[in-house]
Formats: C-alpha cells, sequence, structure tokens
C-alpha cells in the first residue's frame, strides 16, 4: 500500500505542480506526518523533491523529471473499468470518445489483470437505466456537434455562443463566458457567467453552439465544487416564482413527494396519522406537477390558488371520463 502511496504522491506532484503538505494529506488520505516520512523516502530513493519555505510554500518535483510511473494495480484497473461503464460521459458528448478509450485501455493491460478486472466489472452495475419500481432513468442526450464546441470553449477559455431554450420560452441566441461542467443524476449543466452575473445553463436546452475566437472573461482557476454549491444554494432560496405549499400527505408517500421538493420547511404528524409538510417548490406548475403525482394520498391546504388549480384540472379529467368514448 506504502508503493501505491507514494507513487500517487508523484504523481500528484507532477500533475498540479507545488502543493503544501496538508493538501497532499488531503489527497491521498493520510496524516500529514506520513506524508513528511513518505517525502524524505522519495528523496532517499533519488526522486528529485525539494521542499520551498515561506506562506506560498510546498513540496515540489525539480522541472524536467520524468519517470514511467504508468503501472496498475487490480483495483485500479477495475475502477477505470467500472468508470466506462457510467452514463456520466454522455451529458459531455463524450460517449463515443469514452467507449474508444476504454477499449484501447482494456487491450493495454496484460493478460491476466485484464481477465480479472473485466470479470469483476461484470459483477458490479452503476447507475442502471431503471429503479426497482421499473422508472427508467431519463438521462439528458447532448449532440456530439454541440459537446465538442461547448467543451472547446471551456478548456480553451473562449467565450461561447450558444442558442438556448429555456423552460416557456422561445430560443435566444446569447453570448456566455463559460467556467466548467458539471453531471448531477443524468443531467448536465454549463457554470458561466453572462455579463458578470454567474448562469447555469442545461446542456440538454443548447440547441446550437460556437465557441468565439475572444477570450472568456473568467479566473484563471475555479473551484467547481464551491460553485456548484454556491449555485445550489441561490437557487433553494431565491427566485420570485419560487412557492411555499402546505400539503397533507400519506406517509408511505413522503419520501416520494420530499424527492420532489427544493426544501423542507416543516413537518408534523396529524391525529389520523398523516403528515403535514411545509415544501418549496420551484413554482406553482411545478408544485402542482409534484402533487398531482400523489393522487388522494396528497392534498394541498395552501395557498388556495394552488388547491383551485389541482380541483380544475381534476374536474377536466372527470369529465372527460364521464362520457362514454
Amino acid at each position: 500500500m506504502r508503493a501505491d502511496r507514494l507513487v500517487s504522491l508523484v504523481l500528484l506532484l507532477r500533475r498540479r505542480g507545488r502543493l503544501t503538505a496538508d493538501t497532499l494529506a488531503r489527497e491521498l488520505e493520510v496524516s500529514t506526518r506520513t506524508v513528511l516520512r513518505d517525502i524524505e523516502a522519495l528523496s532517499a530513493a533519488g526522486v528529485p523533491v525539494y521542499a520551498e519555505r515561506g506562506r506560498h510554500g510546498g513540496f515540489a518535483l525539480l522541472p524536467g523529471f520524468q519517470t514511467a510511473l504508468t503501472g496498475l494495480n487490480h483495483d485500479e484497473a477495475l475502477a477505470l473499468v467500472v468508470a466506462g461503464s457510467r452514463r456520466g460521459a454522455q451529458q459531455f458528448g463524450l460517449g463515443s470518445a469514452l467507449a474508444s478509450a476504454m477499449l484501447k485501455l482494456v487491450d493495454a493491460l496484460p493478460d491476466g489483470l485484464r481477465d480479472t478486472a473485466a470479470g469483476a466489472a461484470q459483477r458490479l452495475l452503476i447507475d442502471p437505466e431503471t429503479d426497482l419500481l421499473a422508472r427508467r432513468v431519463a438521462a439528458d442526450e447532448v449532440s456530439a456537434p454541440i459537446g465538442a464546441e461547448v467543451r472547446r470553449a471551456v478548456f480553451a477559455g473562449h467565450r461561447l455562443r450558444i442558442r438556448y431554450a429555456a423552460v416557456d420560452q422561445a430560443p435566444k441566441w446569447r453570448t456566455v463566458d463559460p467556467i466548467g461542467l458539471v453531471t448531477m443524476r443524468e443531467q448536465g449543466y454549463l457554470l458561466a457567467t453572462r455579463g458578470g452575473a454567474d448562469r447555469t445553463y442545461r446542456l440538454s436546452r443548447i440547441l446550437a453552439a460556437e465557441a468565439l475566437d475572444e477570450p472568456a472573461r473568467r479566473p484563471g482557476t475555479v473551484d467547481l465544487d464551491r460553485a456548484w454549491q454556491e449555485r445550489h444554494t441561490r437557487f433553494r432560496n431565491g427566485g420570485d416564482e419560487q412557492i411555499t405549499v402546505l400539503v397533507r400527505v400519506d406517509p408511505a408517500r413522503r419520501e416520494p413527494l420530499v424527492d420532489t421538493a427544493l426544501d423542507v420547511r416543516a413537518e408534523e404528524s396529524d391525529a389520523d396519522g398523516r403528515l403535514r409538510l411545509t415544501l418549496v417548490f420551484q413554482d406553482r406548475r411545478h408544485a402542482e406537477w409534484a402533487v398531482w403525482q400523489h393522487a388522494t394520498h396528497a392534498e394541498v391546504l395552501a395557498p388556495q390558488e394552488l388547491r383551485t388549480a389541482i380541483r380544475d384540472r381534476a374536474a377536466v379529467i372527470a369529465n372527460r371520463y364521464g362520457t362514454s368514448s
């Protein structure tokens, strides 16, 4: 295990340059003291690791250092084969590239390692297309040309012109400064800024894309995880169209209903055992759709306009089925 960790330490320094002992400890999931001992071991073995002191100091490799640290152990090979079974690359238009890469990877493995990794991968299923209730997972699909153009702008740091179809709006052209790409629950998103304001675009709603020659107006580095969390928080806490709904629901339907909401503000039990939930939805249409899925197992208590909308929808359905076909 220590040999694998030493290899990982060198690869981290090669790929990311100077890193502090604390950063290396977090990446390798060991203590800072263990990292310092590993640095000493590498130096003793002739690996040119040096320390830079000061506020921006850390450990680094001498410039130009190269070594053939390309061996994979069984678990690493298995992780790569399993990764190739995931559908996340589809959201970025990389499905065919991933399939081709996995063929090359498997072919390059030694015979014994190839057989054991492929056999073990057959025993693992990651994110199947249907759940136990036979509900199909609806993954976003992004055309290869659009995905390639978006990636080109993101990686090259160029501005991007997209024709975007927002919900309930006619498609419009807009020029954005791309920051990064995120995949979440089978859906892909482009994080960008437009006019200096944060924007998030669903990749499947981009109808056309063109990477421009103009440099993007964005910082040189970005913490995508932090950026996503900040946008997620703003989305849940803001927005003029969000609606708070009081619902009575059968306890057996609590989880499916809560899963469709943005937030749960309050929860209590009624005398008859039903739950009284205060939920936040994206807008009234979102709330109406979510509650409608549960038929008589859920009842909106407030606001009145949502009760009226669901009543009117039910009346239309009842009228249609009240006459013979």
